[in-house]
């Protein structure tokens, strides 16, 4: 029995490592094409963008990880059973249960990777990922300071800059300021870069002289200077702290006291998020149970496994559909909070009621001798 079960579970995780890996890329593929603009309009390298998108993997991967497992079982017991192997494994008295069991053990230790990720990776890799996000999305000197072109700053203010460096500083700068119409200012610089300070952004100019132009005397005033400071606040605005989402947040925060205006605006969504942490582990679970339900339970036919394969997608999907639905539902009415574990409870109860269900056996004919 011992030998059995190792047999039918290396085989299983075999499957459900090359099916993981395979979907996982997928979406990985897919998320990071939606946040191609980093290196497009921010300059990111590709190795900091890899590092970067490579955080959102625990976020979906909690969600591949059942549903991985659920093919590997499908895929798995089909095989077996076209190679006869349940067959012979029947008829050596082994019940569905039995057979069941190393999808079973497999499926626990998926729960357990799968709470780990949920409750602590999955919000610490978004909140890693986000602040990112917010930091490179916030950096003037990459959003709005263009190489080779000259950049409209605001109503009047243009900048130009030649190069530049990895560090931020930018080089050979031109900057021309007509938001006083009277008293138009044009400044050249060698180098210089933008800053946040806490009264906002500031562009510091390194180097350079300052040209102004007097229209009242005609005349060109002309200032050498090491460094100049431009306040671009009333131009750019300041950043504020970032709101932290549903998914940047760990358990305790979802399910804690709300600490600000936005928190109790987003309490729905907050407990919703929180409920659905608890609950996506426990996918590994069911899934399991109707795939195994759907290619064990039963007597045998020699019809094909057609059926038995329908009948496991058609169990599983209106699951998902279900259980994917009831985080939308019960941010508008969370009333409907218990429906989420009821769920899980109903469609597994089903399902292990199928499971340890025996089949009938059908009653010997009699032979001749009997029926005289």
């Amino acid at each position: 029995m011992r030998e059995v079960t190792r047999y039918v579970l290396k085989r299983l995780v075999e499957a459900t490592l090359l099916v993981t890996l395979a979907l996982a890329g997928v979406v990985w593929l897919s998320q990071s094409l939606q946040h191609v603009d980093l290196i497009v309009n921010r300059g990111i390298s590709f190795f900091t963008f890899l590092n970067l998108t490579l955080l959102l993997l625990p976020s979906f991967l909690a969600i591949l990880l059942p549903f991985a497992l659920f093919i590997a079982v499908v895929h798995t017991y089909h095989r077996l059973t076209m190679d006869s192997e349940i067959i012979v494994l029947r008829a050596a008295g082994l019940s569905p249960l039995a057979l069941a069991k190393p999808a079973l053990i497999l499926a626990g230790m998926i729960v357990v990777i799968s709470y780990g990720i949920t409750l602590y990776l999955q919000p610490a890799g978004v909140r890693e990922f986000k602040d990112l996000q917010f930091t490179f999305r916030g950096d003037y000197s990459r959003v709005l300071l263009q190489e080779g072109i000259f950049n409209t700053l605001g109503d009047g203010l243009t900048v130009y800059i030649r190069s530049r460096q990895p560090n931020g500083v930018v080089q050979g700068i031109l900057v021309h300021d007509n938001r006083d119409p009277a008293a138009p200012v044009t400044m050249m610089a060698e180098s210089g870069f933008l800053v946040r300070t806490p009264k906002g952004p500031r562009l510091t100019l390194i180097n350079g002289n300052r040209q102004e132009f007097d229209a009242v005397r005609r005349k060109l005033g002309l200032l050498y200077f090491d460094r100049h400071n431009i306040d671009l606040t009333s131009l750019i605005g300041e950043q504020g702290l970032r709101w932290r989402e549903p998914r940047e947040r760990y358990l305790h925060e979802l399910f804690g006291p709300p600490q600000d205006d936005n928190d109790r605006a987003y309490v729905a969504e907050l407990r919703a998020e929180g409920h659905h942490r608890l609950v996506v582990p426990l996918f590994s679970v069911v899934l399991t149970l109707l795939g195994v339900v759907a290619l064990l339970g039963g007597e045998f036919s020699r019809r094909g496994q057609t059926g038995r394969l329908l009948l496991a997608a058609g169990m599983a999907i209106p699951f998902a559909c279900l259980a994917f639905g009831f985080p939308l539902a019960i941010v508008k009415l969370p009333l409907l909070t218990p429906l989420l574990y009821l769920n899980i409870v109903i469609w597994s109860a089903v399902a292990l009621y199928f499971l340890l269900r025996q089949p009938r056996t059908r009653r010997p004919a009699l032979s001749l001798s009997e029926a005289g």
